[in-house]
């Protein structure tokens, strides 16, 4: 008779290592130093879903293991390898696309020596064994990490039915309350399947679960109800055809668990087993119920922050929507596309729900004769009041941009008004330490018939030029102060500085804030961050691909060109000059009242070749007559000299140095044969106007320009005067009017509309 514990050899080769982990419900996976897989028995085939898998092919956390937990086998290597234990759960998707958690232990595996040579790796289907309390901390906690990654519902939702289905469920149903409606916002059933229509209600219907239904227990009693086994038990169903199906896939059991938060009801989270699936056991018990009321509590939480962002961010999101332009104005000469993006959500970086608006913006400004002002710009900081701040800003610039000063004249009064804008502080003494808000700024001004784009800069990265599918920076010689920064003392002319550049035909511009280039790398890429310059090189790259292709598609890749998460808002401006030449006519006369016959003749000459309507061409005619007349008789006024440079006492401010009451001439006045006679004889030979007439799509554009520094107002005619209304005629007749400052005088406009070609 043979001692206790003395076997037979036949036993003795049953009890074999390899015969033993071939039949163990534990999977076990021995890899060496390098993470490569040795071995593994058949459960952590089926445990990882890889039936057949050659050993030795892939390392360790490329089997199964999810991506974004790739880190945390990289540690388990680290910590065990120096010969410490290891513990921890896994997100694993199967070959089927099913996700499952595993928890895992790893031990050291050494050499007789005492050299540590490999990792041994045990591992199980969690809440699958005895220690199911253990497993369920660590599950709540890999769940919660999940949840917080999502700032946007239906993205949250989705990972809560990725997290349970086929895991813990076959069937998971998440429904929301919109107002006194309950709606399914998700349907997630095991493998794939579907329930067969006008059963089971699908996304988006309305659900309405009878009085005395299980589902309608918990919403009204607020606590998670556990059906253990359906076969015992009977409930109203939905409708005939769920019941049906019910039976049809034989729904075994299920939990549902009421979603609330602040003391608000959300919504419902139903789970179900059934014969889809052979499960060890087919039916929930009170602590599933426990625990999945936990995950409940979780789900409402992430659910209810979700909602509060996205309330929260599509207020911001109109708000800021409603101060960038609505619509894009159609100019002649160019073609434009814009876009604008908020950034996404900080809170997994530790910096809370924040709306991500902010104070970029940009801007198409129509100005005199055709011209265009082009604005992109940039208030420091995120939120509303980066966003208010912008909107005052841009209604300021587009009122400056009215004067059609030069840019840099622009962006000078741009400057004071974004000191005005700053709040007063002082501190402890009294001293004022009020802070402006720094913005950067890009202002041009660009004429389609002449192709000369005129600009200035406020310390804003200058815009990409292409030119025949080259892709290079703006060369921008002085690149001025931001907006709000310039030293006390220091004169806003010093600061910004005007350039002017000839666009070739077919050049386009794109303008855009720093939020395009200035990305943080995408979470699981674990790429390092770009600088500035490198990321601007890979914009380039990517626009000199597509360069050819229309403004709308450069705009599109632009916004994607640079790999990562939007770090701050962002906008984007592109704008392409016409490739064909635009008409316009042009002629020089002296500033004689014998000349307004000649101008007005070569206006309607001009009118005819360009097939104007003739009550259009008509009516610009006679106004031509107006603005030409006016122009000649102010040439005329001897008592008009032109304002000197040098001027005793100090000088006068700018806009008050144009305009002189007592030297204004009525537009109207009948002078007469002798009148004009001895007009003629007044008038200074070398005093000479020029006219100058536009044809754009939709509009005429007539331009009178002299070398008189004052400019044109309406005067209040009286009852009996004979003259004073002829900026008045202007003013009622043209769509718009105006006049502007230039170099060598002044110039008065009129655009006259005459409908498309």
């Amino acid at each position: 008779m043979k001692r206790w514990g003395d076997l037979s050899q036949d036993t003795t080769d049953h009890l074999s290592a390899g015969a033993v982990l071939d039949q163990a419900e534990l999977a076990v996976v021995v890899t060496d130093r390098f993470s490569n897989v040795l071995y593994w028995n058949p459960f952590a085939e089926q445990l990882f879903g890889r039936p057949g898998y050659a050993h030795g092919r892939d390392d360790t956390i490329s089997i199964s293991i999810m991506e974004r937990d790739h880190p945390l086998g990289v540690e388990l290597a680290k910590h065990v390898l120096k010969g410490n234990v290891w513990e921890g759960t896994f997100d694993v998707v199967r070959h089927d696309g099913t996700l499952i958690y595993v928890r895992a232990q790893a031990v050291p595996m050494r050499h007789t020596s005492g050299s540590v040579t490999g990792i041994v790796i045990t591992a199980r289907e969690a809440m699958k064994s005895n220690e199911r309390e253990k497993d369920r901390f660590g599950l709540l906690e890999r769940i919660g990490e999940r949840l917080a990654g999502s700032l946007y519902v239906e993205e949250t939702l989705n990972r809560v039915a990725e997290m349970l289905v086929p895991q813990f469920a076959d069937h998971c149903f998440i429904e929301l309350m919109e107002g006194e409606r309950l709606v399914r916002k998700v349907s997630t059933h095991v493998g794939g399947w579907q329930p067969p229509a006008d059963t089971w209600k699908p996304v988006g219907a309305e659900i309405r679960y009878p009085i005395g239904h299980y589902a309608d227990s918990a919403m009204r009693r607020q606590e998670t109800i556990l059906v253990e086994d359906f076969s015992q038990v009977s409930y109203p169903s939905i409708s005939e055809g769920a019941a049906r199906v019910d039976g049809e896939v034989g729904v075994t059991s299920a939990i549902v668990a009421p979603l609330c938060a602040r003391g608000e009801s959300l919504g419902l989270m139903y789970l179900s087993m059934s014969n889809l699936t052979d499960r060890r056991s087919p039916h929930y018990d009170a602590f599933d119920r426990d625990f999945v009321g936990a995950i409940a509590t979780r789900v409402a939480i992430a659910v209810d922050n979700a909602l509060l962002f996205e309330e929260e961010r599509h207020t911001a999101e109109s708000f800021q929507k409603h101060l960038l332009p609505r619509e894009l104005p159609k100019l002649d000469g160019l073609e434009i596309a814009v876009r604008y993006l908020p950034a996404a959500p900080l809170s997994s970086h530790g910096q809370g729900i924040q709306t991500q608006v902010g104070g970029d913006w940009y801007d198409v400004i129509p100005l005199s004769a055709g011209r265009v002002g082009i604005v992109i710009g940039d208030v420091e900081g995120r939120g509303a009041k980066a966003a208010a701040v912008m909107g005052q800003l841009r209604a300021a610039l587009r009122a400056f941009a009215q004067d059609d000063k030069p840019p840099a004249d622009i962006l000078a009064r741009l400057d004071e008004w974004t000191r005005i804008l700053a709040s007063p502080e002082e501190d402890d003494f009294g001293a004022d330490v009020t802070s402006p808000p720094i913005v950067t700024c890009q202002y041009m001004v660009y004429d389609a018939w002449s192709r000369e784009l005129s600009f200035a800069n406020a310390g804003h990265s200058p815009p990409l030029l292409i030119v025949d599918g080259s892709v290079t920076e703006l060369d921008i010689g002085d690149v001025g102060k931001p907006l709000g920064v310039r030293a006390t003392g220091v004169h806003a002319d010093l600061v910004y500085k005007e350039e002017t550049r000839v666009l070739p035909p077919g050049a386009t511009l794109l303008l855009y804030t720093d939020g395009l280039v200035d990305r943080r790398p995408l979470r699981e890429s674990g790429v390092p961050s770009r600088d500035l310059e490198e990321a601007v090189r890979v914009l380039c790259d990517e626009i000199s691909k597509i360069a050819d292709e229309p403004v709308e598609r450069i705009a599109d890749v632009a916004t994607s060109a640079v790999p990562g998460e939007i770090d701050d808002d962002m906008a984007i401006l592109v704008v392409r000059s016409g490739g064909g030449e635009l008409e316009f006519e042009e002629s020089d006369y002296p500033a004689q009242p014998i000349m307004v016959g000649e101008a007005r003749r070569m206006a309607r000459n001009a009118f005819e070749r360009w097939n104007i309507p003739e009550e259009k061409g008509e009516l610009a005619c006679l106004l031509v007559s107006e603005v030409v007349t006016n122009v000649v008789l102010h040439a005329a006024s001897a008592s008009a000299p032109r304002r000197e440079l040098v001027l005793d006492g100090p000088p006068l401010p700018f806009d008050e140095s144009w305009d002189f009451p007592e030297l204004e001439v009525d537009l109207d006045l009948d002078l007469g044969r002798e009148g004009i006679a001895a007009l003629n004889a007044a008038a200074d030979p070398e005093k000479k106007f020029t006219l100058r007439l536009r044809r754009g799509g939709e509009s005429i554009w007539v331009e009178v320009f002299d070398q008189d520094l004052r400019l044109p107002r309406i005067r209040s005619a009286g009852e009996n005067d004979e003259g004073g209304r002829g900026l008045y005629l202007v003013d009622q007749l043209a769509r718009r009017w105006g006049s502007r400052p230039t170099p060598d005088g002044k110039a008065v406009w009129f655009e006259i509309p005459v409908g498309g070609r």
